[in-house]
């Protein structure tokens, strides 16, 4: 271990630490406040399982038409500036979503939110990114753990304000000023100056080994980015079957009351938030190929068990296991893209924060026709088959460094 990387962190780089750590937070919980209302505006709208996989799919597909100019807006306005006013359009594009009276509004709405949230993920991750250069030492987990905490906020506030009755639009106002005015908060602390920094002697502390040791050829860059980018999206696969899917299943084809039904959601990102907070400490110990591995197959396991043999508690325990299997897999194909040599820096975190949004604009409609076609219960094999598609392409990932 060097020098850079146990020498304290200075004041003004704490502090941004803990800004970006509310964008984070914010950011995951805006869109959870949402999510445990889909089946009320599934049942006000009217719409069956297909066009409801095809209204909720316009969240990604708004954030694969925008995603491309997250990188420009980041360059020209600042990670920092871009980020907060991606959180403050995302909270108006739900708000609208949750008001929607047709399905084409809610469509539109959702677009775009997703297309404001691809800003947001973009400028936070290469803000976050920016903050783990001056540490020394990787952290880039500790914020999706936040995200995970946040996610877990929003949809536990949905769930109470369902159970109290509070009306969809007050409840999602609320929310959406709340967390706009913590992300304006956020703003003054983040790192001031250009985006693009010298590399600094802390580039050389616990993340330099994860470079591609390989030799750097075209060929080579391209087999490794593109398995980056499955093994992000296989982790956004699991993560909208529990934003999409797992409150409708619990309801639906689980008869769950609609407050237990959201614990399923609940379950996968409270699980994914313990994942990612332990998830720096286990890659440190036994390497990101390792860890991706043993947590693709506790969620190909876990929620094939609990498809396998349905029930409210093991579906529930079901996604719990997908959300921690999962929780280090879109950090970690982050982490190694912006690492990739032979790349323009921060091309490779464009690139796999773009397409791996694929996952989620594919999932919900392909899910849907499943659903139509057998049974929701069928259509949820996309959770255990995205943990076989890690463990297959997992040796891109960096072994335990020696």
């Amino acid at each position: 271990m060097t020098v850079d990387v146990l020498r304290r962190a200075a004041p003004a780089d704490r502090r941004a630490r803990v800004a970006v750590a509310v964008l984070f937070f914010t950011n995951g919980a805006l869109f959870a406040n949402l999510l445990p209302r889909y089946p009320q505006i599934k049942a006000d709208l009217g719409i069956g399982n297909a066009a409801y996989g095809l209204a909720v799919a316009a969240f990604p597909a708004g954030a694969i038409a925008a995603g491309l100019a997250a990188g420009i807006l980041v360059r020209r306005f600042g990670s920092a500036r871009v980020a907060v006013g991606g959180t403050l359009l995302t909270g108006v594009g739900i708000l609208a979503a949750g008001l929607a009276e047709s399905v084409v509004v809610f469509g539109a709405a959702l677009f775009l939110a997703g297309a404001m949230d691809a800003f947001t993920d973009v400028a936070q991750n290469a803000h976050g990114l920016r903050v783990q250069r001056r540490y020394g030492r990787s952290i880039i987990n500790s914020f999706h753990a936040i995200w995970s905490i946040g996610a877990v906020t929003g949809g536990s506030m949905a769930a109470g304000a369902i159970a109290l009755g509070v009306p969809r639009g007050e409840h999602l106002l609320f929310s959406a000023v709340l967390f706009s005015v913590a992300a304006c908060a956020a703003l003054r602390f983040c790192l001031p100056g250009p985006e693009t920094e010298p590399v600094e002697e802390a580039d050389t502390g616990a993340d330099a080994p994860s470079r591609v040791p390989a030799p750097v050829t075209g060929a080579r860059i391209r087999y490794v980015l593109a398995a980056l980018v499955l093994i992000a999206t296989a982790g956004t696969l699991v993560e909208d079957a529990g934003s999409s899917w797992a409150t409708l299943y619990l309801s639906d084809s689980l008869h769950a009351s609609v407050a237990l039904a959201a614990s399923g959601y609940v379950a996968l990102v409270g699980a994914q938030f313990v994942g990612r907070l332990l998830g720096d400490r286990l890659v440190d110990r036994f390497g990101q190929r390792a860890v991706a591995r043993s947590g693709a197959l506790i969620a190909a396991v876990g929620m094939g068990l609990a498809l396998a043999v349905p029930t409210v508690p093991g579906t529930v325990l079901g996604f719990a296991a997908a959300g921690f299997g999962v929780a280090t897999l879109v950090p970690a194909a982050m982490h190694e893209a912006d690492e990739l040599p032979g790349l323009k820096p921060g091309s490779g975190l464009t690139i796999v924060s773009w397409l791996m949004r694929l996952g989620f604009l594919l999932s919900p409609p392909v899910v849907g026709l499943v659903a139509d076609a057998t049974s929701l219960r069928v259509g949820l094999l996309v959770v255990p088959l995205a943990g076989l598609l890690v463990l297959l392409l997992a040796g891109v990932l960096q072994p335990r460094r020696r």
